[in-house]
């Protein structure tokens, strides 16, 4: 009879220690799935003018490649498309050059917790995916519409409403859920830091691979090293 009774005790005992063990196992592949999750690179936005490995919205199609990384919060990018966007477009348009927009986010946190440089990039992927020749019109118009550094940045319906004025008007949900907001972090880690930085910058503007010193003068930063 005693051993009847510790059979059972020890029977008792293996499935409790089974019983740990199974939920250690579910517990560290909770772990995994939650760390996995968390580093996960995002949806990629899926559209015939944008790279997904890099980040590039491709406009045009020119010999000569132009990529431009830019934070739509950023006072400099602003100046840098105020002072070389008409030139850029020419080149584009007489098919010179295929500018390359990478809209990434370095400015968060001078938005006063509204993610306002994660918000637009993420918009100017939902206008791409949705028409690829308002990409460069809902740029500019972003920019001729910048909010201040250190404030909280547009509302996401005013960037809808930037984005009904250069014709797009089927992203709400794109921009309002952050569908690209994921995607939008993991290319601005991937952002090329130009020799002698300490980080990233923007704008950082590369022509045909090499980083290009900005010195205002369009025609001698760009113009003259075409190929």
């Amino acid at each position: 009879m005693a051993q009847q009774q510790q059979r059972k005790v020890n029977w008792f005992a293996i499935w409790i220690s089974v019983g740990v063990v199974v939920a250690l196992v579910v517990v560290a592949g909770l772990v995994i799935w939650m760390n996995q999750a968390s580093t996960a690179p995002g949806e990629p936005p899926k559209a015939s003018n944008i790279n997904a490995e890099t980040g590039a919205i491709a406009v045009g199609s020119g010999s000569n490649t132009l990529d431009t990384y830019i934070d739509f919060m950023c006072p400099i990018c602003n100046q840098f498309e105020q002072a070389y966007g008409d030139t850029i477009e020419g080149l584009v348009n007489d098919g010179s050059m295929t500018l390359n927009i990478h809209p990434i986010s370095i400015l968060d946190r001078s938005s006063q917790g509204t993610q306002y440089s994660t918000r637009a990039a993420n918009a100017m992927y939902c206008v791409a995916v949705s028409d690829a020749d308002k990409s460069l019109p809902f740029m500019q118009a972003m920019y001729a519409n910048q909010p201040e550094e250190g404030s909280t940045g547009l509302t996401d319906e005013e960037i809808l409403g930037i984005a009904k004025g250069v014709g797009v008007t089927d992203i709400d949900s794109c921009v309002n859920d952050q569908k690209y907001s994921k995607y939008v972090t993991t290319m601005t880690e991937k952002t090329p830091v130009k020799p002698g930085q300490s980080g990233i910058g923007t704008p950082t503007v590369l022509l045909n691979g090499e980083f290009v010193t900005l010195s205002g003068d369009p025609q001698a930063d760009i113009v003259d090293k075409l190929q």
